[in-house]
């Protein structure tokens, strides 16, 4: 068995760069204010830049902010989830849902699409005879505004 060493170049870089691996602390927001995540009370968030791990613009807001600071950035809904897709949004006749299957608005559900990839779906309208099913993620649509906090910055690289 071969072993690995991880060789950490610089744990403290000044400044975050592409494929560094960085911890944040964050919280994010609409523009109503309203929480809808944060690493409060959690262990940071911890990733590695330019991996595609995150939406586009809660990285290129990281670029080049230095260990310890903090900001607080805007992310237009093009960098997030963005535009809302009216062909992701379609009715369903009860009679095509699982009879097991009490449907309230904002239950997730998983369907197939015709190629056989799963989907995410909401419900988001409920009627007598049908539902309404939204396949758009819950934050498309909207700008995203991120309080961030870099707590540690690192560039490893492996030594075989």
């Amino acid at each position: 068995m071969q072993r690995m060493f991880f060789k950490i170049k610089n744990y403290s870089m000044s400044q975050v760069k592409e494929n560094n691996t960085v911890k944040v602390n964050y919280t994010g927001k609409l523009s109503d204010g309203q929480v809808f995540d944060s690493s409060e009370g959690k262990e940071p968030l911890e990733f590695t830049l330019g991996q595609g791990q995150l939406i586009p613009g809660f990285e290129k807001g990281l670029i080049d902010m230095k260990l310890n600071e903090k900001k607080t950035i805007t992310v237009a809904k093009a960098e997030a989830y963005g535009e809302i897709n009216d062909d992701l949004r379609q009715e369903v006749k009860n009679t095509e849902l699982p009879q097991d299957i009490k449907p309230e608005v904002g239950m997730g559900l998983t369907s197939k699409s015709p190629d056989g990839q799963e989907m995410k779906l909401h419900v988001v309208e409920v009627k007598e005879e049908s539902i309404v099913v939204d396949g758009n993620h819950p934050l498309a649509g909207k700008d995203l505004i991120f309080d961030l906090e870099v707590i540690a910055i690192s560039d490893a690289e492996i030594i075989k």
